[in-house]
């Protein structure tokens, strides 16, 4: 989710929302608005593009007005604008007028880092818009989410959703609403899979996860369901590989904290906890057999067999009866 800075007063003179998470930069501007509309319904919002802005534009929209309006001036990809419009901007920061909010999106990074720096003396109110490139934020984004429209909703729904939606943060962000609204009570994995049929079962790596977990039937289905949906098959070889391999390290790693054990297996925290569940079952031979299994599996999709469809259901049986070695011993 989008960081805010300390002083978090949304009618500040001057908002800079840093980063490139679109879906993030388009809240932090909609907040403003929000706020400014709650304590004036006539205020007037000129939402604006580099090419819009040009020298003298912000002057004349920030000049004064015979109504004292209030006014909210969003300015995106502010990284964008021409270095006379930048001149102007930094003018204004140095006096900004009453009863106006200024909004600046700026993608960070080098271009047009002096504007940023300006702003940033300027004391501007700041929103940290970071790309969300790992699973383990999309993933907090997601619990946000339901948090944040008063739902409960397990982990294990949280991490199916996201494998189903993917990395698209609007997808996961309207998906949760779709579920808030149609669906009473705690939300499960179950009512995601209701919902999403097709996208979550056709990941590589839900194939994995029943397989590891020794759901010999699931596995199989899902297994059926990515194949079908076009998944290629050296996907579902390389997690299933992730999913064995992950059990043995965790397996022969000696006891700690999720933060702890992350670091020293090269493993996000929340697959540590995901992982601990799946390895009960689980014995040093099990893992070496299902190992054998998904080397000989990768040999068949890779060209050493006649028949791909059928080294994958055999990896995945394999691999599942490993899951329960320990109960059978």
């Amino acid at each position: 989710m989008a960081k805010k800075t300390a002083d978090d007063d949304p009618l500040a003179p001057l908002t800079l929302a840093v980063g490139q998470e679109e879906l993030l930069l388009d809240r932090a501007a909609q907040q403003v608005v929000a706020a400014a509309r709650a304590a004036d319904a006539d205020t007037d919002v000129r939402d604006l593009t580099p090419d819009q802005l040009q020298p003298g534009t912000l002057a004349e929209l920030t000049s004064p007005s015979l109504f004292a309006e209030r006014k909210v001036v969003v300015v995106r990809n502010a990284q964008d604008l021409s270095a006379d419009t930048v001149k102007d901007v930094k003018a204004y920061l140095g006096s900004p007028a009453e009863e106006i909010t200024l909004v600046l999106l700026h993608a960070g990074g080098a271009k047009g880092k002096g504007l940023l720096d300006a702003a940033r003396k300027a004391g501007a109110r700041e929103v940290a818009c970071p790309k969300m490139t790992k699973p383990a934020d999309r993933l907090a984004f997601t619990r946000g989410e339901f948090r944040a429209l008063g739902r409960s909703a397990t982990p294990e729904a949280c991490q199916a959703l996201v494998d189903a939606i993917g990395s698209d943060l609007r997808e996961l962000a309207s998906a949760v609403t779709q579920l808030a609204a149609d669906v009473e009570g705690t939300i499960d994995e179950a009512v995601v899979g209701r919902y999403y049929t097709g996208r979550a079962e056709a990941s590589s790596f839900t194939v994995a996860d029943r397989a590891v977990e020794g759901r010999t039937a699931e596995a199989l289905e899902a297994l059926r369901w990515s194949l079908a949906t076009g998944v290629a098959p050296v996907l579902i070889t390389s997690a299933l590989a992730q999913g064995v391999r992950a059990i043995g390290k965790l397996s022969g790693a000696r006891g700690g904290r999720p933060a702890d054990l992350a670091r020293e297996l090269g493993m996000p925290p929340w697959k540590i906890d995901r992982v601990r569940q799946q390895m009960r079952g689980w014995t040093p031979d099990g893992v070496a057999v299902a190992l054998r299994a998904v080397a000989e599996a990768d040999a068949g999709v890779k060209g050493g067999g006649d028949d791909p469809e059928y080294a994958l259901e055999k990896a995945v049986v394999t691999i599942a009866r490993a899951a329960r070695s320990r109960g059978r011993g």
